[in-house]
């Protein structure tokens, strides 16, 4: 590598586009990778994450950029619509207000699943992109209006007042928000899930059918850019105030549930607990605190949309019809498991935002609340959602759900094992069309 003597940044190498490497071969890919210290406070000292075509001997990152969708950079390029050498121009996409920095970056056990730099790229890493490196931002932090009927609802029935700051009389709401793409650290993601780093990558490199042979040929590479779809960050009121444990925070990690959140399916509670908590973040930001909604991009239970609804006609055909009592049966029996989200990763926003408290945590789930409590988070208040919220055809889940543990609160007390057996979803007449 030659390093220019003034400023100690190497020069780019470039990688002609018409030259296939195989990653499969060891000698192929990042023979001369740029060092990255993650963890370190110091983003110069820390390095830049380098995981885009140009590079490939200088690359010290498995994957590619935009998760999924680089499967559509790729159609792109191949119907001569992309060109393969072009380099973005970043000169406009700064943050359109700060986060951080905070201690929590520099510690991978509270962040290891995303880059705390990824948004600051452009000031960060200057010098890199003067000189040619092709450096993306993995972070894009952005404001908005947003438009719910159900605020609309809200101000009608008189639970929301207009501000004209938080909240519009239109029913618009002012946010802040950032959207996030997943960059791991592997050797941090290994320990919170327990096992070797080694095994992690064995495993990963199996369920994908080998479509990174990277994570095997070459372990000194620790960083990975997953094929997943990433989250974004809704914020109510002013961001600053997010680190102040003395000033309100209000707080929702919501997965994706595609059928419910965007189209109002009934068989769940997902969307009428989002509303229901942005409206909850409206009237925190209103007090002069701060309101969150973390949206992952997890849809199934990290299972998929199409799993999901495999599960759902099982659960409408079983014997007996749809009910609370064999509601995760269910989806072990399609699925092979219940829940493949863990949240082990799932608090990492949190602290790059700064959180070391949350006031009011809009979840019932003991999972999520384990998992923040465990990296050091406080929560004050846990609030579930009201019972008239909950759809007709949601009655299995949230009575499932709460007689195998999620936080009940007062809403929901008495549910025991006679409540469990009566529970019982619509029917929709499929029969079992299955052949014996």
């Amino acid at each position: 590598m030659d390093i220019e003597t003034d400023d100690g940044i190497p020069v780019p190498e470039i990688t002609q586009m018409d030259y296939v490497a195989l990653t499969s071969h060891s000698g192929a890919f990042g023979n001369d990778p740029l060092p990255i210290s993650w963890g370190h406070p110091d983003p110069l000292v820390r390095g830049p994450v380098i995981c885009t075509v140009r590079h490939s001997s200088q690359r010290n990152a498995i994957g590619a950029h935009s998760g999924s969708y680089c499967i559509y950079t790729g159609l792109a390029v191949a119907a001569g619509k992309l060109n393969p050498d072009y380099v973005p121009n970043l000169k406009l996409t700064s943050p359109v207000f700060q986060i951080g920095p905070h201690a929590a970056w520099a510690d991978p056990k509270k962040v290891a699943s995303i880059d705390p730099f990824g948004h600051i790229v452009t000031d960060c890493y200057e010098k890199y992109l003067e000189k040619g490196f092709d450096i993306r931002p993995t972070i894009a932090v952005t404001k908005a209006h947003i438009d719910l009927p159900e605020c609309r609802e809200a101000i009608a029935s008189g639970r929301l007042v207009p501000d004209g700051k938080i909240l519009l009389p239109s029913g618009q709401s002012i946010v802040a928000k950032a959207a996030i793409e997943p960059v791991w650290y592997l050797p941090e993601i290994a320990r919170r899930f327990g096992c070797t780093e080694g095994t992690l990558r064995q495993s990963i490199f199996r369920m994908t059918n080998g479509m990174y042979p990277e994570l095997i040929t070459r372990p000194d590479i620790k960083i990975f850019l997953p094929p997943i779809g990433g989250l974004t960050i809704y914020m109510w009121g002013d961001p600053d105030t997010i680190p102040d444990e003395d000033i309100e925070l209000t707080c929702r990690v919501h997965d994706e549930c595609n059928g419910s959140d965007v189209f109002g399916s009934d068989i769940c509670t997902c969307r009428p607990y989002l509303t229901h908590a942005i409206e909850e973040c409206i009237k925190t930001a209103q007090r002069g605190g701060c309101g969150i909604v973390i949206y992952f991009r997890k849809e199934g239970r990290s299972l998929g949309e199409v799993t999901k609804y495999l599960v759902y006609n099982t659960r409408k055909r079983q014997e007996g019809g749809d009910s609370a009592e064999n509601y995760f049966n269910c989806t072990e029996q399609v699925a092979g498991v219940q829940d493949t989200r863990f949240q082990a990763l799932m608090p990492d926003p949190l602290h790059f935002l700064g959180v070391t408290k949350i006031h009011n945590f809009i979840s019932m789930s003991d999972m999520k609340y384990n998992a923040i409590v465990n990296t050091g988070i406080k929560i004050e208040n846990r609030i579930e959602i009201p019972k008239d919220l909950v759809p007709e055809d949601a009655q299995v889940e949230i009575t499932a759900k709460v007689f195998h543990g999620y936080n009940a609160g007062k809403a929901y007390q008495g549910i025991d094992e006679t409540e469990l057996k009566k529970v019982k979803g619509r029917e929709y007449g499929y029969g079992n069309v299955v052949k014996e």
